[in-house]
């Protein structure tokens, strides 16, 4: 995947219906945007966006960040990603990952289990579909038999893996064509980079509030990171960035129930560190950041505060 002077936006935006956004997406590649990635949690899923975006304009290239891999089957990622293949050919990437229990065993009643051997078939099987070949195969965690795409896309889709630790970074190098990931620091990003080597693209979404109001960006950060860093696998990847005993105070006030006491457990400089915020300006030049560390890809998350318009925060936060 090329990446020079990549500058992501996440669609669709939370405060406007999706029906509305056609004219502020058209208009994205004038304004200096490369790449639109979709988010999935429980709003707007990862494909439906995508899907109208490939009509809205053929110049971005379009990601998902992520499709989940347990609560989709192998095949119905391959159909989908075919599909979008087509719509958008040349400039889609399926972007898959493990997602969380919370996504997949309280809202979805699947059970997450081998997330790493799980993550490594699916890209496997992936490769091998959106290449029009018929599969039959055992791989560990589930078996095929007899799948083949009914119109395989003519220019098969890059593939990227959601990555937080060391294992499942080297498994998206090794297996796909980028890492995504996501809450990490400018600081953080070489040691990610370590770990995937030179060649892999690495794709992050970045947290920014663009407000210059000091106390409700660091307020509204608290609870995202409160939100985020107490998942089991967030807070793992930040005792490997260096964290673990800076987050430790957090995590065991709200393992306690005690979210206030979480919220204040935060210092200040963490948030400062993993939320972009201050004035347009000042968000574009810490999103340059990242990229000079080495993050190839940045894909801005516009966090609402209030008084921010989030269209005109996105043409605010445009490269050009």
């Amino acid at each position: 995947m090329g990446t020079a002077g990549r500058w992501g936006i996440t669609l669709p935006l939370r405060g406007t219906p999706l029906a509305a956004q056609s004219d502020l997406v058209a208009a994205l590649p004038d304004l200096g945007y490369t790449d639109a990635w979709s988010a999935e949690v429980n709003g707007a899923d990862a494909i439906t966006p995508l899907a109208l975006a490939s009509q809205w304009t053929d110049q971005l290239r379009l990601g998902t960040a992520i499709a989940g891999i347990f609560t989709r089957g192998p095949a119905l990622l391959a159909m989908h990603a075919a599909t979008l293949a087509a719509l958008a050919p040349g400039r889609f990437v399926l972007g898959i990952g493990v997602s969380s229990p919370v996504i997949v065993t309280n809202w979805n009643g699947a059970e997450l289990d081998r997330p790493y051997q799980r993550a490594r078939d699916t890209l496997r099987f992936l490769r091998s579909a959106l290449a029009g070949e018929k599969v039959t195969a055992e791989y560990e965690t589930f078996t095929i038999r007899g799948f083949r795409l009914d119109q395989a896309p003519e220019q098969p889709p890059s593939l990227a893996l959601a990555a937080l630790r060391p294992g499942m970074i080297r498994l998206g190098a090794a297996e796909s064509d980028g890492v995504i990931t996501n809450w990490l620091a400018p600081g953080d990003v070489p040691r990610v980079r370590s770990a995937a080597g030179p060649a892999t693209e690495l794709i992050a979404r970045l947290f920014v509030c663009p407000t210059a109001d000091t106390a409700t960006a660091r307020a509204i950060g608290r609870q995202l990171i409160a939100a985020y860093l107490t998942v089991p696998a967030y807070a793992a990847f930040h005792a490997w960035l260096g964290r673990g005993d800076a987050l430790r105070p957090m995590q065991d006030a709200w393992a306690a129930g005690d979210r206030k006491g979480a919220l204040a457990a935060i210092p200040d400089e963490m948030v400062d560190e993993l939320l972009v915020h201050g004035s347009p300006a000042a968000c574009r030049e810490r999103i340059a950041a990242y990229q000079a560390s080495g993050l190839d890809t940045p894909v801005i998350m516009v966090v609402p505060a209030p008084g921010i318009d989030e269209a005109e925060a996105v043409r605010q936060l445009a490269p050009a």
